[in-house]
């Protein structure tokens, strides 16, 4: 019944282009190879410009244990989404409960009054929905997977700075008006280029913190923006789990080998990889080491 719904309800979201293009997450077409590459694309076309860029990378505290149901019904209507179906979902929403049991000891009962349903076909929809219209009025550009968000834009000038901080004082305003949270301490200042100027920005009258490196959907960018990092993360998961499977299979028959290879250690090398594909020679020799060790495992 879920997946019905989501089927008929993502067919009208796409037929009338209501959600916005800065959405990555649980849409057709769309990834987090897709947002890192639009991303990299943008910082790295400014930098080879001369321009300094400034990325925020945002964290949302509980992003969808928070979503506070009356509201996102109303963002629901606001869709075009209503009638029986709006009703069938406020029905679907409410009514939930919850208890906590520590060590055979339950509480009692409580009602669930906000949050997407955790695990369902149709809470991901509901949640872009909800998210939708972060961006509204924001100036410098905004990139969303689900509640993975970040904003970034060229700071050449202090009215440039003071745009991104406009920006970000209304995504905080944005947060308080429909009851969600930024959790500050994470969220991460990174600057680009060469001639960037380095200003700081705040939340909540909290100071940002600068970062250098940043693991940003899976993958670790850097303020040089190069890969080696990423490279060899990619590298001892890869090696990790390997090794792992070399101590706990006895039986070395080569068909079995290689299909734990293609399941277990194969998506660590190949995650994202348009995005961090490494172009030096230096970066690129994990991908040799990896292949021996498979070879050697298969020799064993």
């Amino acid at each position: 019944m879920e997946s019905i719904i989501r089927d008929a309800i993502t067919e009208h979201l796409d037929k009338y282009n209501l959600i916005s293009n800065s959405q990555h997450g649980f849409r057709s077409g769309r990834s987090c190879t897709t947002n890192l590459l639009t991303f990299l694309d943008e910082v790295t076309s400014a930098v080879d410009r001369g321009n300094g860029v400034d990325a925020i990378f945002l964290d949302f505290a509980k992003a969808f244990d928070k979503v506070p149901h009356r509201r996102l019904l109303i963002k629901v209507e606001q869709h075009g989404i209503g009638g029986k179906l709006a009703a069938w979902i406020e029905a679907w929403l409410a009514g939930r409960k919850q208890r906590v049991c520590v060590e055979g000891t339950a509480s009692g009962w409580e009602l669930v009054l906000s949050g997407i349903p955790q695990g369902s076909v149709l809470g991901p929809l509901l949640f872009i929905i909800f998210i939708n219209d972060l961006d509204l009025s924001i100036i410098n550009t905004i990139l969303k997977f689900a509640d993975d968000t970040k904003v970034f834009g060229s700071i050449l000038t202090d009215s440039d700075r003071i745009t991104l901080q406009t920006d970000l004082d209304k995504l905080c305003r944005w947060a308080e008006k429909w009851l969600m949270e930024f959790n500050v301490p994470k969220c991460k200042l990174m600057h680009f280029g060469s001639h960037n100027k380095c200003f700081d920005y705040y939340m909540h009258g909290q100071q940002l913190q600068v970062v250098s490196s940043e693991k940003d959907l899976g993958v670790i960018i850097t303020d040089n923006l190069k890969v080696a990092d990423n490279c060899n993360a990619a590298y001892t998961r890869a090696n990790q789990m390997l090794g792992l499977v070399s101590r706990s299979i006895r039986h070395r028959n080569v068909n079995i080998l290689v299909r734990l290879y293609k399941s277990l250690v194969r998506p660590h090398l190949e995650y994202s990889a348009p995005v961090w594909n490494p172009h030096y020679v230096k970066e690129s020799f994990f991908w040799k080491k990896c292949s021996d060790v498979l070879r050697k495992c298969l020799r064993n």
